[in-house]
Formats: C-alpha cells, sequence, structure tokens
C-alpha cells in the first residue's frame, strides 16, 4: 500500500509538470517577449542618435 501511494504521489507530480510546461509557451508570453525587444531596440535606438549628436558637436562628455 506504501507503495501504491509513492506512486500515485510521483504520477500526480509528473501530470502536473507536464501541464505547466504545456502552457510555459503561450501568446502571452510571446507578446511580453516582443515588447521587451521593442523597448531595447527603442532604447539602442536613442543612445546611437545621442552619440553621433555628441560625436557632432565635439562634445567633451561621450556618455549618453
Amino acid at each position: 500500500m506504501n507503495f501504491l501511494k509513492k506512486l500515485l504521489a510521483v504520477a500526480v507530480m509528473v501530470a502536473s509538470f507536464a501541464m505547466v510546461t504545456a502552457c510555459g509557451d503561450g501568446e502571452a508570453e510571446n507578446a511580453g517577449e516582443k515588447v521587451d525587444e521593442a523597448v531595447t531596440d527603442a532604447g539602442n535606438a536613442v543612445e546611437d542618435a545621442c552619440e553621433d549628436v555628441k560625436e557632432s558637436v565635439d562634445a567633451k562628455d561621450k556618455d549618453c
């Protein structure tokens, strides 16, 4: 009987893990990743533009 309880517990854990991993890559996660990428790209573009402006005016402080 003790063996059956352990086996049942393991089966429940495996089933739970399978359900969680199946739902892990959904539409909301993909949308969030695209938003993160867009924000990072926009930040990089602003920094590049700032650096270009500072180089064109020979600014002493090149950090943006």
